[in-house]
């Protein structure tokens, strides 16, 4: 099932991360007392493994710069609890899928295959060495089928995550050095609006730069070397490697079924406007 990871994130990807720009979920999130800005991000995102500190946040998030993470956690905890910012983000997604696919959609017979689908998938998730998926999957499962829908998404997107990290330990690369090669490859972000979302400072980047200049990873001018393109190959390979567990389990027919569901919601919530210009091209290191 080579490349089935690429085209389910590509399939489905938006319907987990409009939690992440929906107004409704930041409303929901700031409403119960978090702070607006980097804050209900980090908070929602991290709630499921507890108040934990942002050591850890930063470690399962990995490429923002961990100092970012500190100014937000552990504060957050002291104006929510966890449980809070959990329900608050729930509800705010419930909204906003209301508010993009329509109340008829999303209670549509595909919404509910999609999510019956989806679910199933999920069994074939592996929690071992997994911090964010394995927190995630402890959760309840909501009821309303486009909130199983999004959960699962989530756990799918939680397990690759977690699996992709993985790869960029394995090939040596740190937080910032897997966002400045990832930016190398002129796939996704740019210089200006990586440092900007994740938090780094011009002399952090540039240290970074030097050490995979030092290692032959980048040139002179911050491109990719033929060694970088290879780092880079091996990362992807390494994840998408890790992420078959849920299409093994569902199997090519299930799974070519729920790419065409996929699509078609991604393509609704995405012409309904759910995200900022250009924004997936920004959203893995």
């Amino acid at each position: 099932m080579a490349g089935d990871e690429k085209r389910f994130k590509s399939a489905f990807d938006s319907l987990h991360a409009l939690a992440y720009f929906a107004p409704e979920v930041d409303q929901a999130l700031t409403g119960i007392g978090l702070r607006p800005g980097r804050m209900p991000y980090f908070a929602s995102r991290s709630a499921a493994m507890g108040a934990v500190g942002p050591e850890v946040v930063a470690a399962t998030f990995y490429n923002f710069n961990p100092e970012v993470v500190a100014r937000v956690i552990p504060r957050a905890w002291t104006l929510a609890t966890p449980e809070q910012v959990l329900t608050a983000r729930l509800e705010g997604v419930d909204q906003a899928l209301t508010r993009l696919l329509g109340e008829d959609e999303i209670k549509s017979d595909h919404v509910v295959e999609a999510a019956e689908l989806a679910r199933e998938a999920t069994a074939g998730c592996a929690a071992e060495g997994r911090p964010l998926y394995a927190a995630h999957a402890g959760l309840d499962w909501p009821e309303p089928p486009h909130l199983v829908l999004w959960h699962a998404l989530t756990l799918l997107r939680e397990h690759r995550g977690d699996g992709h990290i993985a790869a960029l330990l394995l090939n040596g690369l740190s937080g910032v050095e897997a966002l400045v090669t990832h930016v190398a490859t002129g796939a996704g972000f740019t210089v200006d609006s990586a440092k900007l979302t994740r938090g780094w400072s011009d002399e952090q980047w540039d240290a970074a730069q030097q050490r995979l200049r030092d290692r032959g990873l980048l040139d002179g001018e911050g491109a990719l070397t033929g060694e970088g393109v290879a780092v880079r190959d091996r990362v992807e390979a390494a994840t998408e490697t890790a992420a078959r567990g849920p299409w093994d389990h569902l199997g090519a027919e299930k799974l070519a079924r729920l790419e065409e569901l996929g699509r078609e919601l991604t393509r609704r919530v995405v012409a309904a406007g759910a995200f900022p210009k250009g924004v997936f091209a920004q959203r893995r290191s």
